[in-house]
C-alpha cells in the first residue's frame, strides 16, 4: 500500500516537474519565435524604407521630367500661338491695306460725282436760260406769223385757211427734213456713248474682281518619310503596286526620285482618290492587295463626303441660297475638274463673281446672275457620260432641279447653242469669256490631251462585260479590267485584239498603246 501511495506520489511530482519543464521550454520558443518575427519585421520595415525612398525618388526624377516636358511644350504652343498670331495680324493688314486703297478710290469717285453734280447745275441753269430766250423768239415768232399771214392774205387774195394750209405743209416739210438730221445725231451720239458705257462697265468689272490662276497639271507627287516605304508599296513582285493602279486607274512612277513618288493620271478625282488612299495605307502600316481595296472604297465614300463639303461652303461663301443638294455636290466635284488646264470650280467662282458685279453695275438682279454664272458650267461634271453638249447638258441638269427659267436659260444659251431670251443671258456669256481670257488661266493643248485620254477609256467600257478602263502612262496603256463571270480567259484574248483594233482604226495618237486585259476570278466565303 506504501509502495502504491509512493508511486503516485512520484508520478504526481514527475508530472508537475514535466509540466513546468514544458512550459519552460514553450516559454523559450516562443520567445525566440518573438525575438525572430521582430527581427524579420526590422528587416521588412527597412526594406520598405529603402523601396519607399526609392519611389520618392524616381517620382521626383518623373517630377521633374514631366516639368520639363510641359515646358517643351509650352514653349513650342507659344511658338506656334505666336506665329498664327502674327499671320492673323499680317491678314488683318493686309486687308486694312486694301480697304484703305478702296476707301481712297470711292473719296476720288465722290469728288468726281460732286463735280459733276456741279456742272450739272450750271448746265441746267444755262438751258433755263435759253428756254426763257427760247419763249421770247416764240412770242416774237407768232407776232411776225401773224403779220405775214395779213400780208399774205392782202397780196395773194388768199383766206386764212388756205394761207394756213400753204404754211403748215411748208413747215411740215422743213420740220420733217431738220427731224432726219436729228434723229441721225442722237443715234449716232447713243451709240458712242453706249460703247463708252459698256467698256467702262467691262473694265471695273474686271478690275474689281481678280482671281488666282491655277493651271492644273496631269501629276501629283506623293512625298514618303524614307525611301523604305517604296518596297512596301511596290511590294512582293509588284503585286501592292498593281493592286493600287487596278483599283484607282491611276498610273504610280517609282523612281530614283528621293522619298517621293509620282501618281500620274488626266483625272485630278482619281489622283486625290489614290493619294489619300496612299496616306491611310502608309499611316495603318498594313498594305497588301485586300487591305489595298478596301482602303481606296472607303476613300472614294470619304472623298464624296469632301464633295459635299466643298459644294456647300462654295454657295455659303457666294450667298446663294435654296440649291438643290444634287446641284451642290456637282459643285464640289468641279473642285476636281479642269477646263483647258483652267480649275473648273475656280473658273465658275469668277464668273458668279463677276455676272454679280456687271447686273448690279446694269440695275439687274445681281443674286440671280450671280446663281446663273456659278452653274454655267454644270454640264462639264455629268455623272453619266451623255451625247449633249456641256451647255445643253447644264440647262437640262438646271430645269430638273427647278431652277429660275432665266438661269436655265443662260446656261444653254453661253456658248450660242440656245436662243437668248433673258437680259442676264449675254452677261453670261460675256463673263464666261472675260474669265477664260485672262492671261495664263487656259491651255488649249492640254485640254486636247485630256480628252484625247478620256476618248481612249470610253472606247474600251464600251464592250460587254468590261467592268473599268483606265488609261494609264500618259496614255501609252490602257488596262481594261473585265467581269470574271462574264468573260473567259479565251474571249479576254480576243477582246484585247478587238480594242487595239478599234483604237487603231478610229483614234489619231502618237506611238502605240499597250491594251492589257485583267480577269480575276476570286472566290470568298467566311467563316462565323
Amino acid at each position: 500500500m506504501d509502495q502504491i501511495v509512493l508511486s503516485i506520489i512520484v508520478g504526481i511530482v514527475a508530472l508537475a516537474v514535466g509540466v513546468y519543464a514544458g512550459k519552460f521550454i514553450f516559454a523559450k520558443d516562443t520567445r525566440k519565435q518573438v525575438a525572430d518575427a521582430e527581427q524579420q519585421a526590422e528587416k521588412i520595415k527597412a526594406e520598405a524604407q529603402r523601396i519607399i525612398n526609392d519611389a520618392q525618388g524616381q517620382a521626383e526624377t518623373l517630377k521633374k521630367e514631366k516639368i520639363l516636358e510641359a515646358k517643351e511644350k509650352f514653349v513650342q504652343l507659344k511658338s506656334e500661338h505666336d506665329k498664327e498670331v502674327f499671320e492673323r495680324n499680317r491678314k488683318i493688314s493686309d486687308a486694312e491695306n486694301r480697304l484703305k486703297q478702296k476707301e481712297v478710290v470711292l473719296n476720288q469717285k465722290e469728288a468726281g460725282l460732286d463735280k459733276q453734280l456741279k456742272e450739272n447745275d450750271v448746265i441746267k441753269e444755262n438751258l433755263n436760260r435759253q428756254l426763257e430766250v427760247v419763249s421770247q423768239k416764240r412770242t416774237e415768232l407768232e407776232k411776225h406769223q401773224e403779220e405775214h399771214i395779213r400780208r399774205l392774205e392782202k397780196i395773194a387774195g388768199l383766206t386764212a385757211d388756205e394761207a394756213r394750209n400753204q404754211l403748215i405743209e411748208s413747215l411740215k416739210q422743213e420740220a420733217h427734213t431738220r427731224a432726219l438730221g436729228l434723229q441721225q445725231e442722237i443715234i449716232d451720239d447713243a451709240k458712242l456713248r453706249a460703247n463708252k458705257e459698256a467698256r467702262k462697265i467691262i473694265i471695273q468689272t474686271i478690275q474689281r474682281t481678280a482671281a488666282e490662276q491655277a493651271i492644273e497639271n496631269a501629276i501629283t507627287v506623293f512625298n514618303l518619310e524614307t525611301d523604305e516605304i517604296k518596297g512596301q508599296i511596290i511590294g512582293r513582285e509588284g503585286r501592292n503596286i498593281r493592286a493600287i493602279e487596278a483599283a484607282t486607274g491611276v498610273d504610280l512612277i517609282v523612281d530614283d526620285t528621293p522619298e517621293a513618288i509620282v501618281l500620274s493620271s488626266f483625272d485630278p478625282l482619281r489622283r486625290e482618290i489614290a493619294r489619300l488612299s496612299l496616306q491611310r495605307l502608309i499611316s495603318d502600316g498594313r498594305i497588301h492587295p485586300a487591305r489595298i481595296e478596301e482602303v481606296v472604297e472607303k476613300t472614294r465614300k470619304q472623298l464624296e463626303e469632301q464633295i459635299m463639303e466643298i459644294g456647300e461652303r462654295t454657295v455659303i461663301e457666294l450667298g446663294i441660297h435654296g440649291l438643290h443638294k444634287e446641284l451642290v455636290r456637282l459643285i464640289g466635284k468641279m473642285r476636281f475638274r479642269s477646263s483647258y488646264g483652267q480649275n473648273l470650280l475656280m473658273h465658275s467662282r469668277e464668273v458668279a463673281n463677276l455676272c454679280g458685279i456687271m447686273a448690279s453695275e446694269l440695275g439687274l438682279n445681281p443674286k440671280l446672275a450671280k446663281r446663273a454664272g456659278l452653274l454655267h458650267d454644270i454640264g462639264k461634271v455629268p455623272d453619266e457620260e451623255t451625247e449633249l453638249s456641256h451647255a445643253l447638258l447644264g440647262a437640262k441638269l438646271t430645269e430638273k432641279y427647278g431652277e429660275n427659267p432665266a438661269v436655265v436659260n443662260a446656261v444653254g444659251a453661253h456658248h450660242d447653242e440656245m436662243e437668248m431670251q433673258y437680259v442676264i443671258s449675254p452677261i453670261i456669256q460675256a463673263c464666261d469669256a472675260i474669265s477664260g481670257a485672262r492671261p495664263g488661266a487656259r491651255r488649249e493643248i492640254m485640254q486636247q490631251y485630256l480628252q484625247r485620254i478620256k476618248e481612249l477609256e470610253t472606247l474600251a467600257v464600251g464592250y460587254q462585260g468590261v467592268e473599268k478602263a483606265y488609261a494609264i502612262q500618259a496614255g501609252r496603256e490602257l488596262r481594261v479590267i473585265v467581269e470574271a463571270d462574264k468573260v473567259t480567259d479565251g474571249e479576254s484574248d480576243r477582246l484585247s485584239f478587238e480594242i487595239a483594233q478599234k483604237i487603231q482604226t478610229e483614234m489619231t495618237y502618237p506611238g502605240q498603246i499597250k491594251v492589257t486585259v485583267i480577269r480575276e476570278k476570286r472566290a470568298v466565303n467566311i467563316a462565323r
